[in-house]
């Protein structure tokens, strides 16, 4: 039996899997490919050169592959590219990419995105994070693994938050925000280690008191940041179980083009 509403419009061209279900009113452009167990909800718009992955879950009325909200698109042939099992609530927005980048935005696996999010052209986000209502990424954000970003949050462009990290409730996210840490506010300050993240994710006592050590480093000792980094790269000698966790913070500090969140 056809799973594809009768009202909904998919074009001639468009790859669904057979165990794709697309509801009332849904319109899917000829460019767009969607994977097995995937749903679409009603009034949802899925066009542009769009892969959707499979198993997630697509609410009513997002809009996915429109164009970049960039006046230098040209109409090129760029890409937006979702992966598995994410849920995608009420009104999001995700675009394009642009050929001034990398061409494409990415949205990785297992992550849960809330109503109005918007995700601009050649963001990458990582697997398993969570965006509550009304976060606005700018284009070419990333954003890390296992990151957290608080409603009504506002993304800078290019700005970076990584994994792990916290972003609380209605912040202006104009630094970057390094591995681990909870921020919050307008302006953007740095307020602790997210241990209750860590701890639901079994980090063990070794590794979080390294990842302290880290934040201590960073922010309570008044080093730079070059003295900051040497510091940290050391841990990974002192504290072995923890190398993985010092060299996500040093290769992303390393990174940083626009200055970290201190």
């Amino acid at each position: 039996m056809s799973q594809i509403h009768p009202t909904a419009i998919v074009a001639e061209g468009a790859c669904l899997h057979p165990t794709v279900a697309v509801g009332p009113y849904a319109v899917i452009g000829p460019h767009v490919t969607i994977g097995a167990g995937t749903t679409v909800g009603a009034h949802c718009v899925i066009e542009g050169h769009t892969t959707v992955g499979a198993d997630n879950r697509i609410f009513q009325f997002a809009s996915l592959g429109a164009v970049p909200q960039d006046k230098k698109y040209a109409g090129e042939p760029t890409r937006l590219v979702i992966g598995d099992r994410n849920t995608i609530r009420e009104f999001c927005t995700f675009n394009l990419g642009t050929a001034q980048d990398k061409g494409v935005t990415t949205i990785g696996d297992d992550n849960w995105i809330m109503a109005y999010v918007h995700i601009a052209h050649d963001c990458v986000v990582g697997h398993q994070t969570t965006m509550s209502n009304n976060v606005t990424l700018a284009g070419h954000v990333e954003v890390g693994d296992w990151a957290t970003v608080g409603g009504l949050t506002g993304v800078l462009q290019r700005m970076r938050i990584g994994a792990h990290a916290m972003v609380g409730f209605a912040s202006h996210v104009n630094k970057d925000v390094p591995p681990f840490m909870v921020v919050d506010g307008n302006p953007l300050a740095v307020r602790g280690v997210n241990l209750v993240g860590l701890r639901r994710r079994d980090f063990s006592a070794e590794c979080i008191t390294a990842i302290r050590e880290m934040h201590k480093l960073l922010y309570r000792q008044g080093l730079t940041l070059e003295q900051a980094r040497e510091a940290i790269q050391a841990l990974a000698e002192q504290v072995p179980d923890a190398a993985q966790d010092v060299a996500l913070m040093d290769g992303f500090l390393a990174a940083s083009a626009q200055g970290i969140a201190r």
